[in-house]
């Protein structure tokens, strides 16, 4: 299998040479094809994400991207022989009700050009980016469920990408929403609003069709059934979308957490508590805390009612640059190059959320010596905070 992975490797760089060079997909899809005859379709996002590891550029793996979508067999993770209460089943049952979605939208944009029909058309294109929103669930149970996974296998690359995707949505519908929430009359902005929304819906279809065709099989080629729980459980825990049909999910199962020395005393500084005791008053703090090691591999999160960032246990043991997207990774390198260095030793930030207003908070966490141990993240929704005024002495 080795010589002919070899093999494959060199035919695929050849293909991205001709890219480069200008060549049309429809020009070297033939040559894909070839290679999608010999080896399993799961097999290429491994030998993709091998070449990146030996230098290949990001950019160069979406070009190859797009000729792998071209060519594909398709062979429908359906096909898979998975069912009700399998994620990938769910994550299909989802791409049917928004690919509805982005298919009612295309049908919808001649109408805003019609004066006596723009009116109603708006109505119904701001329910419909509603739903897009609600979409954003799916995204984030993929990022943190489904990727942590199968980057454990190796493989890195399919799913960077797929994240890349995926916030490229979120400011595309974060820009339409804010269209339609404008009192510019409709003739200042039906061009930008129709052009906006085909958009979407396009990068939409495209993105589940590169899902449904490279990420899922690759996924069923690698993911063993005792992991596949474990991504089940987390999709639990993060919660689905409104119109996840409920036979989709099956049964929400409730998970056992064994822990082999639990009633241990654990003894501190400034005083002693059982292992019991110590996880509730974590758990019970009004804030978020993940710590994330000196190897930058995130080692725990509390599991607080007022989360506002989406964990999941599959994090435990991933790099901390793998649990944020790609534009953000230069600054987590650079916060937490500086707490190693000791040049700096906290960060802050503040974001509007809805109707949160958060404030994000790392520390460089050091030991008794001054030797950096890792860093805490720290996030709040400190809007209600910002209410206070005056004093309160007495209980309510």
């Amino acid at each position: 299998m080795s010589g002919q992975n070899n093999e494959v490797k060199k035919v695929i760089k050849e293909i991205i040479e001709d890219l480069k060079r200008g060549k049309r997909v429809v020009e070297v899809k033939e040559r894909f094809k070839e290679i999608l005859s010999q080896i399993d379709e799961g097999d290429i996002s491994i030998i993709e994400d091998a070449l990146v590891k030996e230098g290949l550029p990001l950019e160069d793996v979406e070009r190859l991207c797009e000729v792998h979508v071209a060519v594909s067999k398709e062979i429908s993770a359906r096909e898979k022989m998975v069912g009700p209460g399998h994620p990938i089943f769910i994550l299909l049952e989802e791409h049917k009700y928004v690919k509805d979605v982005a298919d009612e939208i295309v049908r919808l944009l001649p109408s805003l050009s019609i004066k006596e029909e723009a009116e109603e058309t708006v109505g119904r294109l701001a329910e419909l980016v509603e739903h897009l929103k609600e979409y954003n669930k799916h995204k984030v149970r993929e990022e943190n469920a489904l990727f942590p996974m199968i980057e454990k296998h190796g493989v890195t690359q399919p799913p960077a990408v797929m994240w890349s995707e995926h916030d490229q949505q979120r400011t595309l519908i974060k820009k339409i929403a804010t269209l339609l929430e404008q009192e510019t009359p409709m003739s200042e902005k039906t061009e930008e609003l129709a052009s906006a929304l085909r958009s979407i819906s396009e990068m939409i279809i495209s993105h589940f069709y590169k899902e449904e065709n490279i990420l899922f099989p690759t996924a069923l080629k690698l993911i063993n059934e005792g992991e596949w729980k474990q991504i089940k459980h987390s999709m639990d825990d993060l919660g689905y979308c409104y119109f996840t049909p409920s036979q989709a999910i099956g049964t929400v199962e409730e998970v056992a957490t064994i822990k082999e020395v639990k009633g241990t005393e654990v003894t501190l500084d400034t005083g002693t508590l059982t292992l019991e005791q110590l996880e509730a008053i974590l758990s019970h703090l009004p804030i978020d805390i993940t710590f994330v090691d000196d190897k930058d591999t995130v080692r725990f999160f509390n599991q607080t009612r007022e989360r506002i960032f989406p964990r999941t246990k599959a994090i435990i043991g991933r790099k901390v640059q793998k649990c944020h997207p790609q534009k953000s990774v230069e600054i987590v390198d650079r916060i937490l190059n500086e707490f190693r260095t000791g040049k700096r030793d906290s960060a802050k930030f503040w974001i509007h959320l809805g109707d949160k207003y958060v404030l994000i908070q790392y520390f460089a966490v050091r030991g008794k010596g001054n030797e950096y141990l890792g860093c805490l993240e720290v996030t709040q929704d400190i809007a209600p905070l910002k209410k206070i005024e005056g004093e309160k002495r007495l209980l309510d």
